[in-house]
């Protein structure tokens, strides 16, 4: 079945065209992903699949069926401030949906016997309570708990996630999601996964999210020079369909580069007077030379930008304490930064994670503990709100206001504007006022703003929300070369792999935990662990069972069972000593091949009344 169609679609802003004459089919059961650059008219071409906007253009045709609803989430949701979160959720036409918004407002309201018994039928009457406890889960998965909180009081990131709430449970045919990724944690993305991959949803979504895109996805769209690319296949697919395109495409070119330079000779040769035949053939010179013009796009971000020497002092952080009304968010963390470290940071939302990054960086303190910065240390912070960039400035306005030249490698030095255009900022682009950029341009106005100041120690909040994949990928490879630390705080699994050696996980109750990997690495261990936590209760009702079948020890084998103890913790001492010997860089090749037969023998001690604890263990 059909569920959308545009044809011949053009859509400009001003004097700039997005898209022109473009074509687009999706299917019940499509998940289709768009990917473009900043400013390419992503969130435009889907208010127009919303119905939001009209399209242009001659014969311009947008069908969406007439049997199907569709459910839209915007980069920006907005509802009344005065509505309560319980309101903006079951604001709906759904009987199903109205008869648990009863429900749930006689549980708020236990002394209304009457309400509750009336909310009861009419549950029982519609056999709603399936339905109820999806509504729960998924409240319950996005982490929407205060339920009769005003809507005016809740953060950017709280509205998207009750918008997001409110559009999956009112189950639409058809889903339209810009960025929905953004705001959520980790938990939440890959929850979120699981629930839009089922083989029945309909979706046509905006994400930078690689692995939502390699995961999820079974078509991707691209919006590039002003037409869309349509590529069957996943994340994956999608990157070497593209690169076939553009060699393609080169070849094309250059093909049409070689035929338009002996239409060129002829065209010169010709006589004044042209015949019919010669009329033609000018026509087919000028389609020629059109095709002939065409620039395949390899245009990239450029990041050389040097970085401040660091000392070998960097930053500790001694023992840091943070509590909020009664919560503890830290509790007695230890770290001191090692140079060149790449360290991702995870966790729930609300756990800590941004004022972690505040302490460190001395804008708030702790409640106790210290933290101490090395003297060569210059932070560049990223942070999730960004800088309030003045609306009323030019993009080279903004940039001149910080420097007038950026440093780089080997001495050299480049103004300003040429530091822009390395960004994608043209020369034209430079000109534009900062209230006439996009959400994603802002972004990368912004990160070059932080980059620019020459920092060795880079703290990034949430640097990919709403930055397009070829900004992220650029950014990636310019991490990776980043001579300083780097601190990151992001819910991309993908750039969080590709990019850091080891997580502070924020566990909750204030316990952070260093783990040495990275996100997937983390997130298998802890599959394995929490299964084993559900087996652990079973397992040990059946060793109790097992154990009391047992023999006893005898006198004798109790007496030997206390000792091993004491014998282990003693060889493990003498291991120890032996260990820290091999420090010493005076010892001589035989003092080494000695004290490494002594190590042996000690361990192979270890091992052998470690064995013999084990198995008078099972009968202790």
């Amino acid at each position: 079945m059909n569920y959308l169609t545009l044809e011949n679609v053009t859509k400009t802003f001003g004097d700039k065209v997005l898209f022109q004459d473009i074509n687009l089919h999706i299917n019940k059961g499509d998940k289709v992903a768009l990917v473009a650059r900043n400013g390419q008219g992503k969130t435009t071409l889907l208010k127009l699949i919303a119905g939001e906007i009209n399209g242009e253009g001659e014969h311009c045709k947008v069908f969406v069926s007439r049997n199907i609803r569709i459910g839209y989430l915007k980069q920006e949701p907005d509802f009344p401030d005065h509505w309560t979160v319980l309101d903006t959720v079951f604001e709906s036409e759904n009987p199903l949906i109205q008869a648990i918004q009863k429900y749930e407002e006689a549980l708020l309201s236990p002394e209304n016997d009457q309400a509750l018994q009336s909310a009861l039928t009419k549950m029982e009457d519609l056999k709603a309570w399936d339905f109820e406890a999806k509504i729960k889960e998924i409240l319950f998965k996005l982490n929407i708990t205060e339920l009769q909180k005003k809507v005016g009081t809740l953060s950017g990131g709280q509205r998207k996630r009750l918008a997001l709430a409110k559009l999956l449970i009112d189950e639409p045919e058809f889903i339209i999601l810009d960025e929905p990724t953004n705001h959520l944690d980790l938990d939440m993305i890959e929850w979120l996964e699981d629930f839009l991959g089922q083989a029945n949803r309909t979706l046509f979504m905006v994400t930078h999210d690689r692995y939502f895109l390699e995961r999820v996805c079974n078509v991707i769209v691209e919006l590039d020079k002003l037409s869309l690319y349509k590529y069957h296949g996943n994340y994956s697919d999608f990157l070497e369909k593209k690169a076939t395109r553009f060699e393609n495409e080169s070849l094309e070119v250059e093909k049409a580069q070689k035929l338009m330079k002996k239409e060129l000779e002829w065209i010169r040769r010709m006589p004044k007077a042209r015949g019919t035949k010669a009329k033609s053939r000018v026509g087919a010179f000028d389609k020629i030379k059109e095709k002939a013009s065409v620039k395949v796009d390899k245009q990239a971000i450029q990041i050389d930008i040097k970085g401040a020497r660091l000392g070998s002092k960097i930053l500790e952080v001694n023992y840091i304490n943070k509590s909020y009304d009664g919560k503890v968010l830290i509790k007695d963390f230890f770290y001191k930064f090692k140079k060149n470290e790449r360290v991702g940071i995870v966790g729930r939302n609300g756990a800590g994670k941004s004022t972690f990054l505040n302490i460190i960086t001395k804008q708030l303190r702790p409640d106790s503990g210290t933290v101490v910065i090395g003297g060569t240390v210059k932070f560049g912070f990223y942070t999730q709100d960004g800088i309030q960039l003045k609306t009323d400035k030019r993009v080279i306005d903004v940039i001149t206001d910080i420097a007038e030249y950026i440093p780089l490698e080997k001495g050299q030095k480049l103004t300003a504007s040429q530091l822009a255009e390395r960004f994608l900022f043209d020369k034209k682009h430079q000109q534009v006022y900062v209230s006439q950029l996009s959400g994603g341009e802002r972004r990368r106005l912004y990160l070059l703003t932080v980059l620019m100041q020459n920092p060795n120690f880079l703290i990034l909040d949430e640097p990919t929300n709403d930055l397009d994949i070829l900004t992220l990928n650029v950014l990636e490879n310019f991490l990776l070369d980043f001579p300083g630390c780097v601190i990151i705080v992001t819910h991309d699994r993908f750039f969080m792999d590709k990019l850091v050696d080891h997580l502070f996980i924020f566990e909750g109750d204030g316990k952070i935990r260093d783990y040495n990997g990275n996100y997937t690495e983390y997130r298998a261990q802890k599959k394995i662990d929490d299964r084993e936590r559900e087996r652990a209760p079973k397992e040990k009702k059946q060793r109790v069972k097992e154990v009391s079948d047992k023999p006893k020890l005898s006198y004798m084998e109790r007496k030997e069972f206390n000792s091993l103890e004491k014998e282990i913790e003693k060889l493990e001492k003498q291991k120890t000593e032996i260990t820290d010997k091999f420090n010493d860089p005076n010892l001589s090749s035989e003092e080494i091949q000695e004290l490494s037969i002594e190590l042996g023998r000690v361990k192979q001690l270890i091992d052998e009344k470690e064995m013999r604890w084990l198995e008078l263990s099972e009968h202790a």
